[in-house]
């Protein structure tokens, strides 16, 4: 083990922190360093927990046979299965001992102590090292209050004590830079979970000014549930949160496939925006027909969800929708302590207004005409179904809707 490149390996690490390397690339750089170094290292896995709406946590693995490390995301540690297989890990052993780490050499009693040291044996490796680099209280993440990391080797007679050793040594700022970039993950994915993909994208890069706001044209989007209100004052209050989470799921799912992006949901209720490409005619009319597939995706979906939700007892909607085009301003609003990042303007309460309207022109989408004209009219499979006064509207609009055939 060469010491002078064991410290190479640490300084470079905590370079790599600095940087925000992906964890794959940090991972194989680490390993390739570090056997360069005179470690002896067959693979390498490290485990983070994470804030994310699906995701528990993280793992990165790298294996010497493998041209790249491998990133993936797993889900909770729920009773059942998942749970068993954790508290049966070496990692679980560490949380549970108090020990900072274990060395197990492959033996048939060391696999059957651990299931992983078992996938190790059947790998050809001969010994297993796992290690756990605690953070402190206040610099954990989400459940868990370090990184996790296993290696192991196929070299005869195992890991040295002295390459245990020279390993131990280095970990800490491997763990530094892990946490490093895991945080800056996480901040994206919670940006981007709250606020939206564009809403997230301007935060990130340094919009957080309060009144800092960019006049765009934008097509816009109100849906909401139909008799949302006899639904909650009906149903078992244990059923709302489910329901609410289903027809979420229909709606923002088309409309994100659709290149929109969701600002802000209001109870049954969500305002979004299609934003054009380009701001000539037909940049419109792409966000416009972009704004319509997304109508009729939703409500595809929709339609095959309800039998699912009838079939198991569980109360059923359908999506009204209401669609404009305008000018807003788009940015920060609200209070010195506590921001939203949304679109206002005239346009904005037109659209709501629309969707309300839904019910009285008892349609399940309408259209302004603005929308209607910049979309392409009857090209787009629009049809007027009449002039109406919209509430707190000065005049009255043409409103339009799919043609039965196109909906």
């Amino acid at each position: 083990m060469d010491e002078s490149k064991l410290n190479a390996l640490a300084e470079w690490t905590i370079e790599a922190g600095l940087i925000g390397l992906l964890e794959t690339e940090l991972l194989a750089g680490f390993c390739a360093r570090a056997v360069f170094a005179g470690l002896p290292i067959a693979s390498g896995l490290l485990v983070i927990d994470t804030l994310h709406p699906v995701y528990e946590g993280n793992a990165v693995r790298w294996r010497r046979d493998e041209p790249e490390a491998s990133f993936t995301g797993y889900g909770r540690t729920t009773p059942g299965l998942n749970e068993d297989r954790w508290r049966a890990s070496p990692f679980f052993h560490l949380i549970d001992t108090g020990e900072d780490w274990l060395r197990r050499r492959v033996t048939p009693e060391s696999c059957a102590e651990f299931p992983a040291v078992a996938t190790a044996a059947e790998e050809g490796m001969t010994d297993y090292v796992g290690v756990l680099n605690r953070f402190e209280p206040e610099g954990a993440i989400a459940d868990w209050d370090g990184l996790f990391s296993a290696w192991t080797t196929d070299q005869p007679g195992g890991f040295s004590d002295q390459e245990i050793a020279g390993l131990l040594r280095v970990l800490p700022g491997l763990a530094m830079a892990m946490k490093s970039i895991t945080l800056a993950r996480m901040a994206s994915t919670l940006l981007e979970t709250y606020l939206g993909r564009d809403a997230c994208n301007s935060v990130w890069s340094g919009r957080i000014a309060r009144g800092v706001a960019d006049r765009i044209d934008a097509v816009l989007w109100f849906s909401d549930l139909r008799g949302y209100t006899r639904i909650t004052d009906n149903a078992p209050p244990e059923q709302i949160i489910p329901l609410l989470n289903d027809y979420a799921d229909a709606v923002i799912s088309a409309v994100q496939e659709a290149g929109g992006d969701v600002l802000k949901l209001i109870g049954d209720g969500v305002l979004a925006i299609f934003r054009p490409e380009d701001g000539d005619a037909e940049g419109r009319a792409r966000a416009c027909r972009a704004a319509l597939d997304a109508v009729r995706k939703a409500r595809a979906t929709i339609a095959l969800l309800n039998p699912q939700r009838e079939a198991a007892g569980q109360p059923v909607t359908e999506m009204y929708a209401g669609l404009h085009i305008g000018e807003v301003f788009f940015g920060n609003i609200g209070s010195a302590h506590r921001l939203d990042f949304t679109v206002v303007g005239p346009a904005v309460n037109e659209t709501s207004r629309i969707a309300e309207m839904c019910r009285s022109a008892d349609q399940t989408v309408l259209v302004s005409s603005a929308f209607a004209a910049a979309a392409g009219g009857a090209e787009a499979g629009l049809v007027c179904v009449g002039r109406y006064a919209l509430r707190g509207v000065r005049l009255p609009q043409e409103l339009f809707t799919l043609e039965p055939d196109r909906a």
